[in-house]
């Protein structure tokens, strides 16, 4: 697979012909850890302003950094789920600019030697248009504080909880060319780092953010002059900005004008980019080794170790769940993409041994269940209903027991003030039990005939009209009659 660059379907049309974008993405992926890159502060969310930060946060005299090892490990982790080279030898760097919420007046990263090199991943923006995107690098920083400019009208504040946090960059190369792709590449790096617990990706929090360098060119021409969108943070708001400011820019070009290098942020209200400040490039920094840092060295037992202990990678997860659940690659697709949600699925399939309708149960999930976990604000897998509980109703429907319309009544009540219930008990005990006696079944079939004899006399010609007569008994017995027995019992008095 190739990336999709010189295809027509990606190239946007100006006035004076095609144009095509290009696009190379930054990810800042907060690292699953409990303290900090190089401190033993907390990284927990949401604590009191200024609660988690050491003398080292701080940048307080003659304080030392010492390098937080699962955040090494976490990289390599990383690395290893994109397919990239881990590099056994790299250096921190010395990134140096000024900024309030940035307390030593420099940032500690890795510039010339990254803890990860180069790597691949490969992504679908639609059904059938497969591209390969490159992954430049990996490397290791801290964050930076936060500062807040809405809680004193004469005052900004700074908070540096933050500050110290382990970032990793993932930098891509320029080889995305739509906000479709932009799109499907941050939600499938996503998904792998959620699927080796490395980064919970929850872009609310910021633990996940990206900036965007945008340009635009004529098909087969040199790269353009590029722009930053800086600290994107919602994949849909990705995509809307890649086509917002490539749109801008040949706005520019074909009124003859040129692209001016520079950092700019993204309103969605106004589907707008605005210029936040010219675009530093790496010299201004003034890299350097960092003094008080070793080079971070391991062995190629020590990343052996790590690689044998991964979980199983979403598009692996996709082909088994194709192969040994018989699932559409759509459906697969929905269930693999998030580990907690395949884990899920798994759970619900293997329940006590059952043998279920695999495709029955991802409808199932995709459908009632995770519409009931939407309601509640919740994923599917911290949904109120859990894997035991469908699998129940499941096994209960294939029984003959319930039908599908009283299978949705129980899974609302499971998921309110049943919560937490057996199904087949909650079942027996509000009598939803489905009506297969056929004494009963033909008590309710000849009332329906009766009540409409004309209609009745048509069904022989008009076979489609079996379905409206279905409804009609099934109405009149609350939705508890076996569909398929009053289906056959039908055809059987019309001679259908």
């Amino acid at each position: 697979m190739t990336p999709a660059a010189t295809t027509a379907s990606n190239l946007i049309q100006g006035a004076t012909g095609g144009w095509e974008i290009v696009v190379g993405i930054e990810v800042h992926a907060q690292v699953a850890s409990q303290s900090k890159l190089f401190s033993g502060a907390s990284t927990q969310f949401g604590a009191e302003p200024n609660s988690h930060v050491s003398l080292v946060d701080a940048a307080m005299p003659g304080m030392l950094p010492v390098i937080n090892g699962e955040c090494v490990a976490q990289a390599v982790r990383a690395g290893l789920g994109l397919k990239a080279q881990i590099h056994l030898r790299s250096v921190f760097d010395r990134k140096n600019y000024f900024y309030p919420d940035l307390p030593q007046g420099y940032q500690i990263s890795q510039f010339k030697s990254p803890i990860v090199g180069e790597g691949a991943l490969s992504i679908e923006a639609a059904p059938g248009e497969h591209a390969v995107i490159g992954i430049e690098r990996i490397h290791l920083e801290q964050d930076a504080g936060k500062s807040i400019h809405d809680q004193s009208p004469g005052n900004s504040l700074v908070d540096l909880n933050r500050s110290g946090v382990a970032l990793m960059e993932i930098v891509s190369k320029p080889d995305i060319r739509s906000g479709a792709q932009a799109k499907a590449y941050v939600a499938k790096l996503r998904s792998i780092l959620r699927a080796i617990s490395v980064c919970d990706g929850d872009m609310e929090k910021g633990s996940l953010r990206a900036d965007v360098n945008v340009s635009v060119r004529r098909p087969g021409a040199g790269l353009g002059t590029r722009c930053e969108i800086k600290n994107v943070n919602s994949i849909r708001f990705i995509g809307l900005a890649v086509d917002t400011e490539a749109r801008r820019q040949i706005g520019i070009l074909e009124d003859g004008g040129s692209i001016a290098q520079e950092t700019r942020m993204f309103d969605p209200a106004r589907m707008e980019t605005r210029a936040m400040r010219s675009k530093e490039e790496a010299h201004d920094y003034r890299y350097f080794p960092d003094p008080d840092l070793l080079p971070v060295e391991f062995d190629q037992a020590f990343v052996d170790a790590l690689a044998a202990s991964l979980p199983e990678l979403p598009d692996a997860r996709k082909a088994r769940f194709i192969r040994d659940y018989r699932l559409s690659a759509l459906d697969a697709e929905a269930l693999a993409g998030e580990r907690a949600t395949a884990d899920y699925f798994e759970a619900a399939a293997r329940h006590g041994g059952g043998a279920r309708d695999t495709r029955a149960l991802a409808n199932w999930m995709l459908g009632d269940v995770a519409a009931l976990a939407n309601g509640a604000g919740v994923e599917i897998a911290h949904g109120p209903v859990a894997p035991a509980q469908l699998a129940g109703i499941l096994d209960l429907i294939g029984e003959g027991v319930i039908s599908g319309k009283i299978a949705k009544e129980a899974l609302a009540l499971l998921a309110g003030e049943e919560r937490g219930a057996d199904p087949r008990a909650l079942i027996e005990a509000r009598g939803m039990i489905q009506v297969s006696d056929t004494g009963a079944l033909e008590a309710a079939v000849g009332a329906i005939l009766a009540a409409d004899p004309v209609k009745a006399g048509q069904a022989k010609d008009k076979p489609a009209m079996l379905g409206w007569f279905v409804g009609q008994v099934m109405k009149s017995t609350g939705g508890k009659a076996n569909p398929q027995a009053v289906s056959d019992m039908l055809k059987r008095k019309l001679g259908i």
